[in-house]
């Protein structure tokens, strides 16, 4: 069942990006939080003023009365102008962004969970919009919209998926390059469907989509005029909110990463190429809501980014988990889990480079706190575990036995060290002198000395003379009697 009152939790698909990256090693650093509208829920990401750097728009699901889309332009440096709002329809709960009227300037489409129709709005090249001249009229209320190309014409179209009466179904808009849109085509599966990708399945060269409802993952091949034939099905988990659609192991076949909310994993199908699917390696991790794919650490290797919630006792804790790529097709666990803030509700993970130093960095919407979250991938040192130092329960007044990180410096220059610091109730002791070398490693052996009862969060911060901010190791423990 949805946590959120007002939208179904469906999201498009997300496309692995790669970018000409330097190494890094998908250390993030919390740069800021934007203010977006009342209750965000999904992001699209691009160029929107032509100024080099990239911009966001948020769709904002909340019945405010007021603007729910909100635009960020970036200021290349990981931060972001304040927001600039517009009305779209009723609920808006998906955002996508292409050049619908060939002007070269991004535009905007929006699927409304409240309203049948899909908003668009025109780009006018300097971060700002107009009203299209069409929303193109569905036959339901839409939850998810995508961008691609379904009849190989070279003009953007859209497909929206609706869940409410009357028409459970896929619609497909033929764009005509002006902005407008033919009238929907209809698809009415006979299977249920959550979460929709697209890609070239069978690599004949047109668009197909792939389906994920309740315990079933359904293709649909395209025929390159809009409409579909059946294709291959197979068993998913509960609740498949989103579908990342890349290529995980170089076979330049389509793969699937499927996050399935109470299904309480991610779900990895590799593609046959033939418009089929190997059967489902599950990933646990606790309500996924959005999955995305990208090269987080430059060895062209794609890893998963996973916005998800963490309950541990009485809290709550969300933010976005990182699952580093093996290359092959599977992918390590458990991954890093950067957290957002407590008692939040993290709905939706994007993937861009926000402060343009070539490397993947992420922005997640927070739906407790109606703003978006954005962590630059700067950190120049490979620690080995990546993921948070976990404590066993331990007294109080008393030390845990030691937990050892491994630093790596992975510049081809030498590191200089200002300090490494132990937060929290936490202590260390470290071999990291004032410079490491390149290529070499020293260890930071950390452990828990809780003076207090409960959960208790702590950090190793290193200052070096290459990252942007301080990067940090994450800690975590329980005091007790």
């Amino acid at each position: 069942m949805s946590r959120f009152p007002v939208a179904p939790r469906l999201v498009p698909f997300a496309l692995g990006l790669l970018l000409a990256a330097v190494p890094a090693n998908a250390q993030f650093e919390t740069r800021g939080r934007s203010v977006a509208e009342f209750e965000p829920y999904s992001i699209a990401v691009g160029d929107f003023n032509h100024d080099g750097n990239l911009d966001m728009t948020v769709a904002a699901t909340g019945l405010t009365g007021g603007p729910s889309i909100a635009v960020l332009l970036g200021k290349g440096d990981g931060s972001f102008l304040p927001t600039v709002g517009y009305n779209a329809g009723v609920g808006p709960t998906s955002i996508v962004a292409a050049d619908f009227n060939h002007d070269g300037n991004l535009d905007l489409a929006v699927a409304n969970s409240l309203s049948d129709y899909v908003s668009v709005f025109l780009g006018n090249g300097d971060g700002t919009f107009t009203p299209g001249p069409q929303n193109p009229t569905t036959l339901a209320p839409q939850a998810v919209v995508a961008v691609g190309d379904f009849n190989g014409d070279g003009i953007p179209d859209l497909i929206a998926l609706s869940r409410s009466n009357p028409c459970k179904c896929i619609s497909v808009f033929l764009g005509n390059g002006d902005g407008t849109f033919q009238d929907a085509i209809i698809t009415e599966p006979s299977f249920d469907v959550e979460s929709i990708g697209i890609g070239d399945f069978n690599r004949d060269g047109k668009l197909d989509v792939v389906t994920a409802g309740n315990f079933t993952v359904n293709v649909l091949l395209g025929n390159g005029d809009g409409t579909f034939k059946y294709g291959a099905s197979f068993p998913s988990p509960e609740s498949p909110e989103s579908i990342a659609v890349a290529d995980f192991n170089n076979d330049h076949k389509l793969d699937l990463a499927i996050a399935n909310s109470e299904g309480g994993s991610v779900s990895v199908l590799i593609g046959n190429g033939n418009g089929t699917f190997q059967p489902a390696v599950d990933y646990p991790i606790a309500f996924a809501t959005w999955v995305a794919a990208a090269d987080l650490t430059g060895n062209h290797k794609l890893d998963l980014i996973v916005a998800n919630d963490v309950i541990e006792g009485f809290h709550t804790y969300s933010g976005a988990t990182v699952f580093r790529g093996n290359g092959d097709g599977t992918f390590q666990q458990p991954g890093s889990f950067y957290e957002s803030d407590p008692v939040s509700d993290t709905s939706y993970v994007a993937v861009g480079d926000f402060n343009n130093d070539r490397k993947p960095d992420i922005a997640i919407t927070d739906f407790g706190y109606n703003d978006i979250v954005v962590m630059l991938n700067t950190g120049v040192v490979s620690f080995t575990p990546s993921t948070m130092l976990l404590f066993n329960q331990q007294a109080v007044s008393t030390t845990s036995p030691p937990q050892k990180v491994t630093l790596t410096n992975t510049r081809s220059a030498a590191l200089k060290v200002a300090s490494i610091e132990a937060a929290g109730q936490f202590e260390m002791k470290t071999t990291c002198g004032k410079a490491i070398a390149a290529g070499e490693d020293c260890t930071v052996s950390v452990t828990f000395s809780p003076r207090t009862k409960g959960k208790l969060n702590g950090t190793v911060t290193l200052i070096d003379n290459a990252s942007s901010k301080p990067q940090v190791i994450a800690m975590q423990g329980t005091g007790t009697d």
